[in-house]
């Protein structure tokens, strides 16, 4: 059967040089390009022509004539059936039919040629099909004669079977819009799993109808009602992504606890938890009335999400609640148990039973790796590469994590330089190796809000996509940047908001539409890294605290810093370039007088008062480094004692203050010991310091 899909192509898109290559901007990196010569015209008589079997296809044509939609803002024609063979400019040809439900494993795999003529893409399934048409999307660029797909072949294939993002909808709601345009975005980076994180102590987020009171007791009236969760997989899975669900048990059950407290190790009654961190109740591991309970809650969630796997937490139990209880520890010595972790070993033995009861494969995070656990269990690894190699070794399949945590605002390079087979997992035997499945980035969501999710996903996921999807020799930092900051602006066509809702935060603080000056200063902030923000915070911060302040607007990674910082490395390693230190002092100017420019909306507003001493910060570093300079045109050394002036200022600024970080301080401190002839040295990032 053939079908015809018709549509215009407009994609403009920034283009780099890179050797060898053409100028792409693709991520995840292809397994391989072989470029050619000339280039195929996109233009209203476009046409794509879908050739298989598989009735799916028309709804995967009809996905991607959306997305041209939303990339080009022009309009598309209607899917049509085709007579005959016809020809099209643009030829897919899918082999099979991909699964439903979607299987791990399954060939994602595609060959996409270009020539001046027409496009062929060929996939073994619909699967690759999906991938091969995200690589087309990208492909499309602005030339001279209008838009056009350069002429390439593209042999592609992902190195991981598993890529995977994990979203926490407990500790804040995420609504159905959020998860969607993620999973858009998602699909355009070549993810192919969903891990949903659907219960914990801040909130039971899915309807069970044998259960009510887990919802209306524990969401505050926040959560998913099963039709929602139906959509939501059939969402996904026209997009090629699985959805794995997670109930978090028998820890990080306060949720559960609060409407059904009989399954809880100490009397209630039980509130929803506000706070973060680690609480001590827990399920009761050692009552027949616990299993049963869960035999019926976990056959309700099986039959409600298809996937083969079924992710029971099992992190971070304290083992306080048990340790208080006297009839748990009777059970304890009375079955021979000496720990805690013997306990939760009993209790994740009976639970995988469960699971395997209703046909799914149980997963959980390291915790889980006890003794006696059946090996086609599959291990999360949020503890590292020895976690899973441990864990491989026993026979266990499992993915990464570690390294992959979005949560603690790394920048995009740490994620990078983070591979499933590094450390103690390059080591492995090639079968061993075989049982590392992939990796899965985490966005636990204590910092969080419907509203600035997006930009702590994004765009640092994608580089995370690429380094699970290509050959693990792509490593080049300057290359991923440079392709990031192209997919960035690429991702807002396809809806998600880490860059759309910058600005109207911005002026929401601001309270005013001129926002120059505190954009000026936030685009060189970051918010404090690792879990130093409950660290410093004065107030501790609960589920119901507004994510409204600059360290909840600020990127995770500051463009701006980073490229001031190029800058400044190619000044001091030299040959200096005509226009760069008129580059440096015209930045540089600017930011000297963002104090004075940011007074009168700190005047009237709060929010902009607090990041007031970084504003006063980065005045006078500037007026600093600027120094530095004069005293590199006269040839002049500065006077006794004026780098260790500057140097403590850069200290002092590059502590934390309203929780946020002055990016530019280390490149100004470069500066600042290149013009006293010191020898240049990296500056830190502040990990606890005070406020």
């Amino acid at each position: 059967m053939f079908f015809a899909v018709f549509g215009i192509l407009l994609l403009a898109s920034q283009v780099i040089a890179e050797t060898h290559s053409p100028a792409l901007n693709l991520m995840p990196w292809p397994a391989s390009i072989k470029p050619a010569t000339g280039s195929l015209p996109i233009d209203p008589t476009f046409t794509v022509v879908l050739k298989g079997s598989d009735p799916r296809l028309q709804s995967v044509a009809e996905i991607f004539l959306n997305d041209l939609r939303r990339h080009t803002g022009m309009l598309a024609t209607n899917l049509q059936v085709a007579t005959g063979s016809q020809a099209g400019q643009l030829e897919i040809q899918s082999n099979a039919a991909s699964k439903n439900p979607q299987q791990l494993g399954e060939d994602e795999s595609y060959t996409l040629t270009v020539t001046p003529v027409k496009a062929e893409l060929t996939a073994p399934t619909t699967l690759g099909v999906m991938r091969g048409l995200q690589t087309f999307l990208q492909l499309v660029e602005v030339s001279p004669q209008g838009f056009v797909v350069p002429a390439i072949t593209i042999d592609d294939k992902p190195r991981f079977e598993w890529r995977g993002l994990m979203i926490d909808s407990s500790r804040h709601f995420m609504p159905v819009d959020v998860i969607e345009r993620n999973l858009d975005a998602m699909a355009a980076v070549k993810l192919n799993v969903f891990h949903w994180h659907l219960s914990d102590n801040q909130g039971f987020r899915v309807e069970s109808k044998k259960f009510p009171k887990l919802q209306e007791m524990g969401s505050d009236g926040l959560y998913y009602t099963q039709e929602q969760v139906r959509d939501i997989i059939a969402y996904a899975h026209e997009r090629g992504i699985r959805v794995v669900p997670e109930f978090d048990m028998p820890g990080h059950s306060t949720s559960w606890l609060v409407g059904y407290p009989d399954l809880a190790s100490n009397p209630g009654p039980y509130s929803i938890g506000r706070e973060f961190g680690v609480f001590d109740p827990a399920m009761d591991p050692t009552r027949d009335s616990t299993y049963k309970f869960l035999d019926k809650f976990i056959g309700e969630m099986a039959k409600l999400f298809p996937d083969q796997f079924f992710h029971i937490g099992g992190d971070e139990v304290n083992g306080k609640a048990w340790d208080s209880n006297p009839k748990i520890q009777e059970f304890m010595h009375a079955h021979g148990m000496k720990s805690n972790n013997d306990l939760q070993a009993y209790f994740t033995r009976r639970v995988q039973k469960i699971v395997a009861k209703y046909g799914k494969t149980m997963e959980g995070w390291d915790e889980i790796l006890l003794p006696e656990i059946p090996k086609d269990v599959v291990i999360q690894s949020w503890r590292g590469q020895k976690s899973l190699a441990d864990a491989a070794h026993q026979g266990y399949r499992g993915i990464l994590s570690s390294g992959y945590y979005l949560d603690l605002i790394n920048p995009t390079s740490a994620h990078y330089a983070v591979d499933p087979f590094t450390g103690p997992t390059a080591s492995l035997s090639d079968a061993d190796k075989q049982k590392i499945l992939g990796g899965e980035a985490c966005m636990w969501a204590e910092y969080v809000s419907p509203e600035n999710v997006d930009s702590r996903i994004w765009p640092r996921m994608a580089a995370i996509a690429e380094r699970l999807w290509s050959p693990q020799n792509i490593t080049d930092i300057n290359s991923m940047y440079e392709r990031l900051s192209a997919v960035n602006t690429w991702l807002d066509a396809v809806g998600v908001t880490q860059n759309t809702q910058y600005n109207m935060m911005l002026r929401r603080m601001a309270g005013d539409d001129d926002i120059g000056a505190l954009r000026e200063l936030v685009d060189l902030l970051e918010p404090v890294k690792g879990y130093s923000r409950y660290q410093l915070a004065t107030t501790k911060p609960t589920s119901l605290t507004p994510m409204n302040r600059v360290v909840d607007t600020a990127r995770p990674e500051s463009i701006k810093a980073r490229e001031f910082a190029g800058l400044v490395n190619a000044f001091v390693a030299g040959p200096i370039k005509p226009g760069m230190e008129a580059e440096l002092r015209a930045q540089l100017t600017a930011w000297k007088s963002n104090a004075e420019n940011l007074q009168p909306l700190a005047a009237k507003s709060w929010f902009v008062q607090e990041v007031m001493p970084q504003s006063q910060n980065l005045s006078s570093l500037s007026a600093a480094a600027l120094q530095a300079l004069d005293y590199l045109d006269r040839g002049e050394k500065p006077p006794a004692g004026w780098e260790q002036q500057q140097l403590t200022l850069v200290q002092q600024a590059y502590q934390p203050k309203a929780q946020v970080l002055l990016m530019v301080c280390p490149a100004i401190q470069k500066l600042i010991q290149y013009s006293a002839g010191t020898q240049v040295t990296e500056l830190a990032i502040p990990q606890r310091a005070a406020e």
